[in-house]
């Protein structure tokens, strides 16, 4: 017999569905984003937490937690990433009803949510 599977994108969608579990996925859009952005980095650069931990100048449980992605990083957290692996981190936070955000090149979107107020987290690395 036949088991259909059921897509992650599929499962995502009726587990958006919960309110507890919608408020916090869009709470930790950006801790999302960062986790995805830190973890491409040391993959592609075949790095270890310890060896990224040390381009950046802060310990391993510190980039094990990034990776986790369950809590927000700090304004100064972005800025020792950002000038230890050379990354842009964009955020853009705008209320309902805005344009889009016009980004530089090659700079890729990692996390665009929309939440039923119609506000917008949009976080974005290069």
């Amino acid at each position: 017999m036949r088991v259909k599977g059921i897509s992650s994108e599929d499962l995502l969608q009726e587990h958006l569905k919960n309110p507890q579990f919608r408020a916090e996925w869009e709470r930790t859009t950006l801790a999302r984003a960062v986790a995805i952005a830190v973890i491409r980095y040391r993959a592609e650069r075949k790095l270890s937490q310890a060896g990224l931990a040390k381009l950046v100048g802060m310990s391993q449980s510190n980039i094990a937690r990034l990776e986790i992605g369950e809590h927000n990083p700090s304004v100064y957290m972005l800025q020792r990433l950002a000038k230890g692996l050379g990354l842009h981190f964009i955020l853009s936070v705008a209320p309902g009803g805005t344009g889009d955000l016009s980004l530089p090149p090659g700079v890729e979107v990692l996390s665009d949510v929309t939440s039923p107020d119609g506000s917008r987290v949009l976080a974005a690395v290069g």
